[in-house]
């Protein structure tokens, strides 16, 4: 193993890329969180909007409740930090 004076300008390019990705982590977590939320209960509402014809009132219902779901496990995720 080399010693730390001795690194390549790649290995320590590496080391700081990956510094970087684990600080940002959390954070991209949080933001597929929310949009995942939004997406798959949109889907749902959308879904079932097909199903029971009472477009588009249960679509929007589940966009509304994947924004709420969403900026829930948002707020989690922040105020864990």
């Amino acid at each position: 193993m080399e010693h730390p004076e001795h690194e390549s300008p790649l290995t320590r390019a590496l080391k700081a890329f990956q510094g970087h990705v684990s600080s940002v982590g959390p954070a991209a977590a949080a933001g597929y969180g929310l949009v995942g939320a939004i997406v798959v209960l949109g889907a749902i509402g959308y879904a079932l909007d097909a199903r029971y014809g009472t477009s588009p009132a249960l679509a929007v219902a589940g966009l509304l409740l994947g924004v709420a779901v969403g900026l829930y496990q948002l707020a989690k995720t922040l105020w864990r930090r």
